[in-house]
């Protein structure tokens, strides 16, 4: 035990080392990347935003069915039968992902939002973080425990650098991989990869916007319990986002199967569906959509089925195939909710945006941490950070076991009356009520029969 005692310092101060050489590079290279295909998407969509809507509805279609030939065609160039989901490298694959596919997924992501499909950049930026952590470390050769490591750094360097987020990605990272669990043994290279990626990509020229949100002075009770309100609801439709996704995906693949379907034609199909669509949807809800988050932050007064018109579309896009990521549709869809209820429950439109949009993320994503911290870094300090936390963690809640990524595990419950077999993926897990949740239940049923035995007496 003594020479531990002197063993384990230098041990952990060579841990340290290691992971700021190692977290470093990841970043370094990571954030290259991102930015690389960042600076494309903001090429293509620059010259798509404001075409005609005759164009729109030609475009909508055309994107779909090139989406559904690269990822068809690019896929098959995948010999090694490796997922190319991070989290599935993570817990499955000893943190091992397909190197030959890492452009098909960023390619499929520029033209499904140049051509205006409903979804979000991030998605593509965590594919590229991953993918090359991953090639570093077969490269430097490591073993499976470190190669986890670095693709969990690959996934925080790719959120940090596409949100300008470090601290807020570097965790979010890393809290994706399971429901209930936060390794902190991830934690200190995510950060490092983190901030590194973020410094790059300020380097290359990416863009990063902040607002300033009015927290007011002082904290309220009555504005706790309300945001909170907010919460829950933004976590009802957090729960309608994640299932409507999932319905789409389903309803899409009976389609499919059904009647034959060439693959590539699926996300045309979808195409042509998103172009009969915004004749009565406006097109604000297509693409990032980001104006809209704008707005909503801004104090606008914003549709009251706002909402509902993002989810519908991101869920088509998404649904029929086109690729994109599904964070910054939550950003859009937690404002505008925030803001309307704000506007019912006589708060102010921007703070209760503000806290939408995190108690969205938190929810969707199952991610309540990483969600606060992105919460301080996008808006600041304050005491409106009690306010967003409160949201947040009540929409965690709330959404129960459900998840927009079908690869999270599920680690520990949300509920002491709720329990399952730990680990397995969202969706695959049996819940069931906790015993002692059933013998109060039975406890309650029998004692109202008794009383209601006597009442007949």
């Amino acid at each position: 035990m003594p020479r531990i005692n002197y063993i384990e310092p230098v041990v952990m101060l060579a841990t340290v080392i290691q992971w700021l050489v190692l977290a470093t590079l990841a970043g370094v290279i990571v954030g290259t990347g991102t930015s690389l295909f960042l600076h494309g998407l903001f090429f293509l969509t620059d010259r798509t935003t404001s075409i005609p809507l005759w164009f729109q509805m030609i475009l909508l279609p055309v994107g779909g069915l090139l989406n559904g030939l690269i990822l068809y065609y690019g896929y098959k160039q995948n010999t090694t039968g490796l997922k190319d989901s991070v989290i599935a490298a993570v817990h499955k694959q000893a943190g091992r992902m397909p190197f030959k596919t890492l452009v098909i997924k960023p390619i499929a992501a520029i033209i499904t939002l140049g051509c205006g499909g409903s979804a979000g950049k991030e998605g593509p930026c965590s594919h590229i973080g991953g993918t090359l952590a991953s090639g570093l470390g077969h490269i430097l050769g490591l073993n499976a425990e470190l190669q986890k490591r670095l693709v969990a750094c690959g996934v925080s360097a790719g959120f940090a650098s596409v949100f300008g987020t470090p601290i807020a990605g570097a965790i979010y990272g890393v809290e994706v991989l399971a429901i209930g669990r936060l390794r902190h043994d991830f934690l200190f290279p995510a950060i490092v990869a983190g901030v590194t990626s973020f410094q790059v990509s300020k380097f290359w020229g990416i863009p990063y916007e902040y607002y300033a949100i009015d927290w007011l002075t002082g904290f309220s009770e009555t504005i706790f319990i309300k945001t909170v309100i907010i919460g829950i609801v933004c976590g009802l439709v957090a729960r309608l986002f994640v299932d409507m996704i999932a319905f789409a995906r389903v309803t899409f693949a009976r389609i499919r199967e059904r009647f034959k379907v060439w693959p590539p034609a699926m996300p045309l199909l979808g195409g042509v569906l998103l172009s009969l669509l915004i004749i009565v949807i406006p097109t604000d809800y297509l693409g990032l959509s980001l104006p809209l988050m704008d707005r909503a932050l801004g104090g606008e007064a914003m549709p009251y089925m706002g909402f509902f018109w993002k989810i519908l579309l991101v869920a088509i896009t998404l649904g029929s195939g086109f690729y994109g990521g599904i964070v910054t549709p939550q950003f859009i869809i937690g404002a505008i909710t925030g803001n309307v209820l704000a506007h019912m429950m006589g708060l102010s439109p921007s703070l209760g945006a503000a806290v939408g949009l995190v108690a969205v993320v938190a929810a969707a994503s199952n991610t309540p941490v990483a969600a606060l911290f992105m919460g301080i870094e996008l808006f600041g300090s304050g005491t409106g950070t009690v306010y967003v936390a409160g949201a947040g963690i009540a929409a965690y809640l709330i959404i129960g076991h459900r998840s927009v990524y079908p690869d999270q595990v599920v680690a520990y419950s949300k509920s002491s009356w709720v329990s399952f077999t730990p680990g397995v993926p969202v969706g695959e897990e049996k819940i069931h009520l906790s015993y002692g949740l059933l013998k109060w239940l039975s406890r309650f049923r029998a004692g109202r029969f008794l009383d209601r035995l006597r009442r007949r007496r």
